[in-house]
């Protein structure tokens, strides 16, 4: 990570700032909760009877204040919906951290790394 730093004026301390560090590419996007899971269809349903509503703010409070009108069993079914996309997300998550862990375990290769798989290969193993 990059830092800058810079002076203050006549202050003696520095300060740091840091770079963002960048995004992968192919890393699983987080699952939406419960409340975007039912904002989904609610924006829809908003659009169509309302279709002079053009600003996002105003569907986004009236889709708070209907969340907050529901009770928990109307809130259930987008309840489950999110735990099962999370669920999802968990594996693609454990699948994304750990690419060769499935693939290593079923053909039955031990921890040692390619490096050392080779040496043996060749004959000329080092001793550590």
């Amino acid at each position: 990570m990059k830092a800058r730093v810079r002076s203050s004026g006549g202050d003696s301390r520095l300060s740091v700032r840091k770079t963002k560090a960048e995004k992968d590419p192919n890393q699983p996007k987080r699952p939406p909760s419960a409340f975007f899971v039912f904002m989904e269809g609610f924006r829809k349903d908003y659009k169509e009877k309302h279709p002079d509503v053009k600003q996002v703010s105003v569907v986004g409070k009236a889709g708070g204040a209907e969340w907050k009108s529901l009770s928990d069993a109307e809130k259930a079914p987008f309840v489950a919906k999110a735990e099962k996309l999370k669920a999802e997300y968990n594996k693609k998550m454990v699948a994304y951290n750990n690419p060769q862990a499935g693939g290593q375990e079923a053909s039955g290769d031990s921890d040692k790394s390619k490096s050392e798989v080779n040496d043996e290969a060749d004959g000329s193993e080092a001793d550590e």
